[in-house]
Order: C-alpha cells, then sequence, then structure tokens
C-alpha cells in the first residue's frame, strides 16, 4: 500500500492500547507494528490464550467474562493504559468505539485518542443530531422523527401517518444493532421493545427514533478519512447490501451499478456532513438507495468499519496507519478521492449456522485451512485451537478478495471459498459459496442483491451443519503467588486444571463436565435453547396458556437476539430462570 512511510525511530517509546478482541486488534497489532509502535493487548478470562493476547507485546487481563465486565469497562481500560505505560488508545470497531464518553476519560487521561473528538462522536453517534447534520448540508433525507420517541404509541402512531415499513432504530450505537424494521402493524409494538433491548444491551442507552423505511434498498457507504488540518476525503463507495438480521455479510468496493450522479451525490454528501462535523480520522457515512432511485442519508460510524479492508484493496492506502498518523497531528497522505484500482469483495466468516437462520454457534475451531494465492488476504482473529466464546461476536475471520475486475474478482471468491476449510464450529461458507453462484448477485447486467434480500429471495437449501457442542467458556482460576518477594495474582484456565485432574491417583480423579452423558429419551414437552447463550426475557408468565407458533422467551448470544416459538399448544411451566446462561439444546421451558 502505498501510504506514506512514517519515520519509525520517532515512535519508539509509544504505546498502543486496543480496546478491543478478536479480528481486529490483530489486524491493529499489525498496523502498529508496520507503524513502528508498541502494542497493549487486554483481554477477558475466555480470551486468555486468543491470537491478539499472543500478537500483541503485552497483554493485561481485565478480570470477567462478560463484555460489561471486560471490554465496556471504562476504568479497568484506563488502569490498565496506565500500569502499562501506554500514551495512545485504538478503540478499534464495536464496544466503546462510538462512546463519546471513553474518548473524553481516555483524553483526560492525558493519552492520546485514535478516533474523532468526543463532540463529533456525541453529534454523529446521536443519529437524531446526524440527521439534523444532513438536513442542514443537503444531504437526501426520507421521513423521520426529529426526536426520539418516549413509547410504543408514538411509534404506532408514526406507522398509521406515514405507513409501513417503518425503521425503528436505536439512538446511539450502530452496527446493525437495534435496528428493527416493522412490516405489518401487529409488530410495531414487540419490534420497538426489542430495539430497546437490543440497544440498552449493546449501547447502554434504550433510545429509539423512527423513519420510512425503503422498499427493497441497497446499503450504500462512503469511506471518509480527515486530518486536523481540516481536510476531508472520501476514498470511495462500498456496497453493504447483503445482510442477515441487519448484520453484514459481503461488502465490495467500489459499490457496482451506481450512475455517476448517484456515486457523486455520495461522496458530495458524506464529504459535507463530515466538514460540518469537524471530522478528524476514519468514518463511515451510510445511504440507503431504494430501487426506484430514492437515495436517503442513513447514518455515520464514527469508527474504523469491519469492511473497511476493501477499500484498502481498491485505493492503496493502509487506514489504521491513516488513523495513527492523524491523531499524532500529521496531514492525510492523500488529497483527492483516488481512482479505484480493481474490485474488492469481504467475506464475514461467522460462526453461525447458515441453514438454521444463521443461529450462532460456540466451541473450539478444530481445523483452519485458509485459501491462498493471486488476490487472497485473510484478516483473522483465530487459529487451529482457537476458542470461540458465546458472549462475543461471531466474527472469526474475513476473506477479501481483488480482482482487476468485479468479474475476475468474482472468479478468485469462488476459488478462495472452495479451499476455505473449518470445523468444529458452524461456519457461513457455505452461504458465501452460494451466493457466488447466484445471478441476482453476480450478474454483469443488473444488481438485484437489497437489504433483506437473504429474508424474502434467497431460497435457503444450504445443508445443516453437524451438530456443534460448544465447550464450556474458559472459566479462570485466580491465586497469588510470590516472585522475588512481590505478590502477583496469577490466573489459570480451570480447563488446564480439570487436565491435571487426570494425573491423580486412581480413586481421586474429578469427574469431568465433559464426560459422555447416557442419552435420553426426548420429552415432547419441553422447549429447548436453540444456541447456547443468556436467557435474556421471558415473554409470557408462567403457568400461562401458549398457542404453537407464539413467541414465548428471547435468547441472546454473540450480540444477537433470538425469539423462541411454542413447539406446541398447551400451558406452560419454566425450567430456566431469564437472565441466566443456556447451553444449546438444555430444557427452557414444558409445555404440558
Amino acid at each position: 500500500m502505498n501510504t506514506t512511510v512514517h519515520n519509525v525511530n520517532n515512535n519508539i517509546n509509544k504505546k498502543v492500547l486496543i480496546a478491543n478482541r478478536g479480528e481486529i486488534a490483530v489486524r491493529i497489532i499489525r498496523a502498529c507494528r508496520d507503524y513502528g509502535v508498541q502494542t497493549v493487548a487486554v483481554y477477558a478470562d475466555v480470551d486468555i490464550n486468543a491470537q491478539h493476547v499472543q500478537l500483541a507485546d503485552e497483554a493485561y487481563a481485565l478480570g470477567g467474562n462478560s463484555p460489561t465486565e471486560t471490554y465496556l469497562n471504562i476504568p479497568r481500560l484506563l488502569d490498565v493504559a496506565k500500569r502499562s505505560g501506554a500514551t495512545m488508545v485504538h478503540p478499534g470497531y464495536g464496544f466503546l468505539s462510538e462512546r463519546a464518553e471513553f474518548a473524553q476519560a481516555v483524553i483526560d487521561a492525558g493519552l492520546t485518542w485514535i478516533g474523532p473528538n468526543p463532540k463529533t462522536i456525541d453529534e454523529l453517534g446521536d443519529k437524531v443530531k446526524a440527521r439534523k447534520i444532513a438536513q442542514k448540508v443537503g444531504a437526501p433525507l426520507v421521513v423521520g422523527t426529529s426526536e426520539p420517541v418516549r413509547n410504543a404509541q408514538e411509534v404506532v402512531a408514526f406507522a398509521e401517518q406515514h405507513g409501513l415499513p417503518i425503521a425503528i432504530k436505536a439512538a446511539f450505537g450502530g452496527g446493525g444493532r437495534g435496528l428493527k424494521v416493522a412490516w405489518r402493524m401487529d409488530e410495531v409494538v414487540e419490534l420497538y421493545h426489542s430495539a430497546v433491548r437490543e440497544a440498552t444491551a449493546a449501547f447502554g442507552r434504550g433510545e429509539c427514533f423512527i423513519e420510512q423505511f425503503l422498499d427493497k434498498p441497497r446499503h450504500i457507504e462512503a469511506q471518509v478519512i480527515a486530518d486536523k488540518q481540516g481536510n476531508v476525503v472520501v476514498l470511495g463507495t462500498r456496497d453493504c447490501s447483503l445482510q442477515r438480521r441487519n448484520q453484514k455479510l459481503v461488502e465490495e468496493a467500489p459499490a457496482p451499478f451506481l450512475t455517476q450522479k448517484q456515486r457523486e451525490r455520495i461522496h458530495q454528501s458524506a464529504k459535507a456532513i463530515c466538514a460540518e462535523a469537524n471530522y478528524v480520522g476514519a468514518g463511515t457515512v451510510e445511504f440507503l438507495l431504494s430501487a426506484d432511485g430514492t437515495l436517503s442519508f442513513l447514518e455515520v460510524n464514527t469508527r474504523l468499519q469491519v469492511e473497511h479492508p476493501v477499500t484498502e484493496e481498491t485505493t492503496g492506502i493502509d487506514l489504521v496507519i491513516e488513523q495513527l498518523r492523524v491523531a499524532e497531528g500529521y496531514p492525510l497522505s492523500i488529497q483527492e478521492t483516488p481512482i479505484p484500482r480493481g474490485h474488492a469483495f469481504e467475506f464475514r466468516i461467522n460462526a453461525e449456522d447458515a441453514a438454521k437462520g444463521f443461529l450462532p454457534t460456540s466451541g473450539t475451531i478444530t481445523e483452519f485451512i485458509a485459501p491462498a494465492g493471486p488476490g487472497i488476504r485473510l484478516d483473522s482473529g483465530v487459529v487451529n485451537g482457537s476458542t470461540i466464546p458465546a458472549a462475543f461476536d461471531s466474527l472469526m475471520a474475513k476473506l477479501i478478495v481483488t480482482g482487476a475486475t468485479r468479474e475476475q474478482a468474482i472468479v478468485r471468491a469462488r476459488r478462495a471459498l472452495k479451499e476455505f476449510k473449518i470445523r468444529g464450529v458452524s461456519s457461513v461458507l457455505p452461504f458465501h459459496q452460494a451466493v457466488m453462484n447466484h445471478p441476482d448477485f453476480i450478474s454483469g447486467d443488473k444488481f438485484n442483491v437489497h437489504t433483506r434480500w437473504i429474508e424474502t429471495d434467497f431460497v435457503n437449501e444450504l445443508e445443516v451443519s453437524l451438530r456443534q457442542f460448544p465447550i464450556e467458556d474458559n472459566k479462570m482460576t485466580r491465586t497469588f503467588i510470590e516472585i522475588d518477594g512481590r505478590r502477583h495474582e496469577l490466573g489459570l484456565p480451570s480447563d488446564l486444571l480439570a487436565g491435571l485432574a487426570h494425573l491423580a491417583p486412581v480413586g481421586e480423579q474429578q469427574s469431568s463436565p465433559s464426560a459422555i452423558k447416557e442419552k435420553r429419551p426426548e420429552d415432547p414437552r419441553q422447549v429447548k435453547a436453540p444456541i447456547s447463550g443468556v436467557l435474556h426475557c421471558w415473554m409470557v408468565k408462567e403457568g400461562e396458556q401458549v398457542s404453537e407458533g407464539d413467541v414465548i422467551a428471547v435468547m441472546e448470544a454473540m450480540k444477537m437476539e433470538v425469539h423462541i416459538n411454542a413447539h406446541r399448544s398447551g400451558k406452560i411451566t419454566f425450567c430456566a430462570h431469564a437472565g441466566d446462561y443456556q447451553d444449546a439444546e438444555s430444557a427452557l421451558a414444558n409445555i404440558e
């Protein structure tokens, strides 16, 4: 990549704390190494052996396994920064990356924040304020509420006035979480409450606003980079229309099948919005483009995007290094929109079973064989033996394929996806293979994919993955030791200690939690957990009469909500408590 090379000797005493995990933490570590700065990783107990922990120059435990205890814990993160001597903080994406209070806390601690200033994050992260900025600069917009709604009744009133479908959107955060689309009046109230729950869990705030939802829209976005000198450059467009549950699966750059007028409007609006907000760093301005050509501003993501590699591959710009340079006060290494050099696809390799509604699966990867060859790049946070915990995002890796043309990139993608082998957990590889042979996506004449294409047009004939049995999350056993007279806390994975039990004398060995259990006959009354995750809430009361198909509970795993439906009619008795973690196939309730 042709990003201006910085004198690495100037960075000898600089150290970046990466407030994240997985694939993006690995990506940032590698960019920091190229830039010549040291890295500090942080980890939840379950991530003690994760790839980002092993690659960083230093790694510190956050203690615990939930997002709240670990990667969302601002005091603990700042304590690690202080203890490690970090001078900069990179938030990655997700978690705290779009939280103005975290950016401010980093700055108040005397550290360099790698991202937009807190005021900009607050203005653009609040989607209501962002809409007002977009209106001010003349960006295209659909009808929506000017402020967050106060209750479900206001959502119903908006739907009755403006018609369906409507989008119920979290006012804070991004990544498709806290976004629900109502197509029928009878689902508006529940979808509003679901959006509030998701937004609160993901971002700590549940406010939502409402806007019209365009029919069969494409999701188009513009990558922006801006420096502290006031220069704002749009690096190009991406299409991210292929989604499930409002979460992207395949992205490409540049966005195909746009008219020159549409592309110019997107570039112009994205630049104007960021300039008005005094933007600094890498960011993405997102738009929806309906089938009839209507273009509407969607939101601004004030962070690095998951799909940033396709822009890097088609522009030659290392966006993470550019973030580091901008944070240190250097001007952009590029001053105008570059001409795309070829075409690139990104395939998100999630631990999900596409044949079962993209249900996430946790467990241990027993085989991970990545493709190689011309035009292939892999950004991965896992290797053979890595654990996929249920508490965090399902993204394992990203396969990026580049060709001189879209047609060549498609051919290379087919080859790469065929070579890719993952065992031990389910993956979305079979879905990606199907998409790269589907005429709606690969046609050279027209692009028929839209944001709900998977739910409405894709005929899912994929084979169900072999049943995956997730291992228990790596609980930690903590004790204290003395080294040279100084007290140190020692954390050991519980599975390691369980393994030591095999060395105990015969008669003293403890039973293993993974021991084979006697298979019992199926109980027709039981409602079983379809995934491993937290039973978020019951939607009915114990002892209530339910009908087949009713939504009776909501589970959450890997940041996704999954509705549990009654498999029969009858009286329900609970076997599990809301808020508790449940293994896949465990009994949640009985319906008599």
